[in-house]
């Protein structure tokens, strides 16, 4: 029972601590560091012959070192001592959420807009991977929102999810597998075979997360019989996941996302997620912050139960 109070206390401290700092500027961060390994596989194996292969024996080989090295260290740590193993918890959790840091940065692209239309621009381009320089203000709106729901599930609600599922070595290696897709997952001349194995993974680890995602959106909103509408609307996005969290603010806010945009210079016709062409405003922002925050809250307790319960009978 111990080892799993120590999780469970380690999963609320590293929470509290990301709810309060954030990413700090000048912190090493672990998600960085796999990156720059990603970075420089992707360099030396990305061309030739066989990239398909070669693309998922780099994903496999790093999914399963993160685990296993993860997995090593957490052994090592309760060892040790209890306390070692509760901080080394609380420092992955923490590393592997991304709340505060989500809703400070799409925050600040609706502060920008209110100064000037370049610079609302200049501000969404950090969060968003498509073409800003011609968007306006209410596409500007839009992409963050977008971005909130949809980074919800992949920064928050998933990594908890494979906290409560597989512990902190779980959470890190979904972190892997996350940067892995953001990094080579496109679908474009240059990654199309090398990163195709780590999207598709990424896909399926995202899969039971994103409609939690939605549905904790609903539910903490009070408008589950919104339920249906998300179920109409969750698959018109071009990724299997993205549009379920997507439609859940849609259609809590009462607007449509999607629709054509451009993306490395080429327009991307996307289907719109809702109906209601509605222009964005500060309140709306207000409310998608709020409903992330009960929905990081709620999932915090769903996980909190799922660890404490087994404890009771062990």
């Amino acid at each position: 029972m111990e080892t799993e109070l120590i999780t469970l206390a380690a999963l609320v401290v590293g929470f509290l601590l990301d709810s309060i700092l954030g990413d700090p500027a000048g912190i090493p961060h672990p998600i960085v560091g796999f990156g720059n390994l990603i970075g420089w596989l992707e360099k030396r194996l990305n061309k030739g012959s066989h990239r398909f292969i070669k693309g998922t024996l780099s994903t496999v080989v790093l999914v399963a070192a993160t685990f296993a090295i993860t997995h090593y260290c957490i052994l090592l740590s309760e060892q040790i001592s209890p306390f070692i193993s509760f901080c080394l918890n609380s420092v992955i959790v923490f590393f592997c959420l991304s709340a505060l840091t989500l809703r400070k940065e799409v925050a600040m692209v609706f502060e920008a807009l209110h100064q000037s239309l370049y610079k609302g621009r200049k501000q969404v381009a950090r969060i968003v991977g498509r073409d800003t320089k011609n968007l306006t203000t209410t596409q500007i709106k839009t992409a963050a929102l977008e971005t909130l729901a949809e980074n919800l599930s992949d920064g928050v609600i998933a990594p908890l999810f494979w906290f409560a599922l597989l512990g902190a070595p779980g959470m890190l290696s979904y972190k892997m597998i996350n940067t892995l897709d953001s990094m080579i997952g496109y679908k474009n001349e240059r990654y199309s075979l090398f990163g195709k194995f780590a999207a598709r993974l990424d896909d399926v680890t995202n899969y039971i997360p994103a409609r939690l995602t939605a549905l904790l959106m609903l539910m903490v909103s009070g408008q589950p019989a919104k339920l249906k509408f998300v179920l109409d609307n969750g698959n018109k996005h071009a990724s299997p996941n993205s549009g379920y969290p997507e439609a859940a603010l849609a259609g809590i806010l009462g607007c449509r996302f999607g629709g054509p945009n451009y993306y490395f210079g080429k327009e991307v016709l996307k289907p719109y997620i809702g109906t209601t062409e509605k222009r964005l405003n500060d309140d709306d922002l207000e409310m998608s912050l709020i409903v992330n925050k009960r929905c990081e809250l709620a999932m915090l307790i769903l996980v909190s139960i799922t660890l404490f319960i087994p404890a009771l009978f062990s």
